[in-house]
């Protein structure tokens, strides 16, 4: 089988389009059009079905996509232990990291990684934790760098614990409520959630690992919390608190000892897990191994 040619078309099913395929392949959408329908009738099966707005695999090419993945990640293991065996310093090594503090522990770790390995190309993607886990599943990054709970634990995975971390609600300095905070640097104080009813909040976006948190919390606290403003991002979340606009729950590495914002623990003491996420029966190679190390040594 011609591999470049399992490439394309998995890349056709991921994308559902031949035009946006072969936009991320760098060929002309004519050319990866032929390469299917040439395929299609050496098969003598169509592999997907074609709509207006959409292509989706058929039977037919179900089978070629399942099988066509175990191809590729076959092709990879082969090189990887090939290369571990000759100590041979190539190749790329797929990373996942989540935003802002992952890209702050690559770039803290990168130094002694390319020390030890100089002749790594390191492959980062900055994607959120779902998005993650699905590449690791089909194989498009060799391992992942994840914030999450037991829930979000997908059977066929494997995770590597590297530290728990508490969640915080941070409020402003001039909430009425801050006098019960703890000075900066001294252990966080507790109170109830229940207390912010009235309050505006600033979370992280729905449907992230970070709501899956949070959310219950709301729920046994007994109300729904008026939400002013969603986003992506920690550092807005504690930017917009130092502002005076809102309250808000975020995790303990970002929630930055400053004057203008008290940070409490709650009653319910909600933690979740940062880890290292990997496709079981995925083969890790030494750069692998190496980089995980340092991620670890990193956090802890």
């Amino acid at each position: 089988m011609d591999l470049h040619l399992i490439e394309y078309i998995i890349k056709i099913a991921d994308e559902g389009s031949i035009t946006r395929a072969a936009s991320q392949l760098y060929i002309t959408q004519s050319g990866l059009n032929q390469q299917l329908l040439k395929l299609e009738k050496e098969l003598g099966l169509p592999l997907f079905h074609r709509s207006k707005y959409e292509l989706r695999p058929t039977q037919a090419g179900q089978i070629y996509i399942e099988h066509g993945r175990r191809i590729l990640a076959q092709k990879r293991e082969a090189y990887d232990r090939i290369r571990d065996i000759a100590d041979n310093n190539a190749g790329s090594l797929r990373i996942g990291l989540t935003p802002e503090r992952g890209t702050t522990m690559l770039i803290n770790i990168y130094a002694d990684f390319h020390r030890q390995f100089p002749g790594i190309t390191i492959e980062p993607e900055e994607i959120h934790v779902k998005k993650q886990l699905s590449m690791l599943m089909q194989d498009y990054l060799d391992i992942g760098f994840v914030t999450l709970t037991e829930q979000d634990k997908l059977p066929g995975m494997e995770f590597v614990s590297m530290k728990t971390e508490p969640i915080l609600l941070g409020i402003p300095r001039s909430h009425p409520l801050a006098a019960r905070a703890n000075a900066p640097y001294a252990p966080y104080a507790q109170i109830d959630l229940a207390l912010f009813s009235k309050d505006p909040f600033i979370l992280m976006f729905k449907g992230s690992t970070l709501r899956g948190v949070i959310d219950p919390l709301f729920e046994s606290a007994g109300f729904c919390p008026n939400i002013l403003f969603e986003t992506a991002s920690n550092r807005t979340l504690y930017t917009m608190v130092q502002k005076s606009i809102g309250c808000t729950l975020i995790p303990q590495t970002y929630a930055m000892e400053q004057e203008e914002i008290a940070y409490f623990k709650l009653p319910q003491n909600p933690i979740w897990e940062l880890a290292i996420a990997y496709r079981k029966g995925h083969y890790l190679p030494k750069p692998a191994k190496a980089f995980i190390q340092l991620a670890k040594d990193y956090w802890n």
